[in-house]
């Protein structure tokens, strides 16, 4: 593994503890707050930047097993912040949150996880 990737995979770690911190604060408290949609924008930026750095610094085709898993957990995280800030756009601070928000929030940090330990257990089986 080459530095540019070494770097995405460190990058990507801190999108996992972000997104993870928000993701378990919607879980745990219920409501959109100020650090919920901190942690989930930073898990964006942090997640964003680490697949660009780890296409770069990648010799291999950016569309494998873990590359469709990898982009479909962004997609759902995506989804999950962008449905985060709608709710603060539209109800404030501390708005109170949908069972249904809340179980697309849980499924898409699932898939998320997913995606971070194929990447981690494709490079543990080179």
């Amino acid at each position: 593994m080459n530095l540019v990737a070494i770097i995405g995979a460190f990058i990507i770690t801190l999108s996992l503890l972000s997104y993870g911190i928000g993701s378990i604060s919607i879980s745990r408290f219920k409501i959109v707050s100020i650090m919920v949609l901190l942690f989930l924008s930073l898990g964006i930026i942090f997640d964003v930047s680490a697949i660009v750095l780890m296409i770069i610094g990648s010799s291999g085709t950016p569309f494998t097993f873990h590359g469709f898993v990898g982009y479909l957990a962004f997609f759902v995280m995506l989804i999950d912040t962008l449905w985060a800030w709608r709710i603060f756009f539209k109800s404030g601070l501390d708005a109170k949150i949908s069972d249904r928000y809340l179980m697309y929030s849980r499924y898409a940090y699932l898939v998320w996880v997913l995606g971070y330990l194929t990447g981690s257990l494709m490079i543990l089986w080179r």
